[in-house]
């Protein structure tokens, strides 16, 4: 996964946004909003200018009880192969339970009993999968009661039973600290970075003690920073902006991305 760069999610209501906008690497594209033999025009264009597109899948719930569903994973296949995609990316999280959505990306329950049905399930996703599978830190308002690992200790052991993929959202590591007292920077160096695919920055804001991943404003510098650590740590193949609601000027985003490669940079001065 070498070289995808500084990248933003792909939304619709941005599309000439990022048509317009210089710097852009790569994109990313929730994988639901996505019909796979009509793809978009804008994502037609913008691949034909050599970005790289990768499907983001955000209800696969391979953090349930119940294996991921055939259809939802030859959806995310058909889009992958339809954006000649290097990769797939989704979230560990808990979706849905006996037929009920949550409409949530809920944690899932760190315990080892959790660790082996998530561990079957992505094996399950990546058969089914033509391309690589990533799995991204969700973002938590609560933790369960029973938790035997800490969020990076899971990822830890997830990554050397399957050979899953890393997307480290340094929003979500941040979320956590904030509302669950998980150091954000601990869990960076308990990661296993030579997984890494890719990373996601994001911006949110607090309300009522809380911090919500709301990718709705610019992030705050202690993303940042955090972004920072992670590359004095390792070179990210990617790095990439999300914005989904409440859409700013294109001046804003091509800010957002000029701040991403500033934390990138300082990490090489640390070193």
């Amino acid at each position: 996964m070498a070289g995808l760069g500084v990248g933003i999610g792909w939304r619709s209501e941005l599309d000439l946004s990022i048509e317009r906008m210089a710097g852009v690497d790569f994109l990313e594209v929730v994988a639901e909003n996505l019909k796979p033999a009509r793809l978009p025009e804008s994502l037609r264009v913008l691949r034909a200018r050599g970005l790289t597109v990768i499907p983001h899948g955000v209800s696969l719930g391979i953090g349930g009880a119940e294996p991921p569903s055939p259809a939802r994973l030859a959806h995310l296949a058909a889009c992958a192969q339809a954006l000649d995609a290097p990769l797939v990316s989704e979230h560990l999280a808990f979706v849905r339970g006996g037929g009920l959505e949550a409409g949530h990306l809920l944690p899932v329950p760190r315990t080892r009993a959790s660790l082996r049905v998530v561990t079957e399930n992505v094996r399950r996703a990546q058969d089914a999968l033509p391309v690589p599978l990533a799995l991204e830190n969700v973002a938590a308002l609560f933790g369960w009661p029973e938790d035997e690992l800490t969020e990076a200790e899971f990822l830890a052991e997830l990554v050397e039973r399957t050979g899953v993929g890393l997307l480290v959202d340094v929003a979500n590591l941040y979320t956590n600290q904030f509302n669950l007292g998980l150091p954000a920077v601990a869990a960076l160096d308990a990661l296993p970075l030579d997984h890494l695919a890719y990373v996601h920055v994001a911006g949110g804001y607090e309300h009522h003690g809380l911090w919500h991943d709301t990718h709705t404003t610019t992030a705050p510098q202690v993303v940042l920073d955090l972004l920072t650590e992670l590359c004095a740590r390792v070179t990210p193949p990617g790095v990439l902006l999300e914005w989904d609601d409440e859409y700013p000027s294109d001046a804003v985003l091509a800010g957002e991305l000029s701040r991403i490669r500033t934390a990138m940079a300082l990490a090489g001065e640390c070193r």
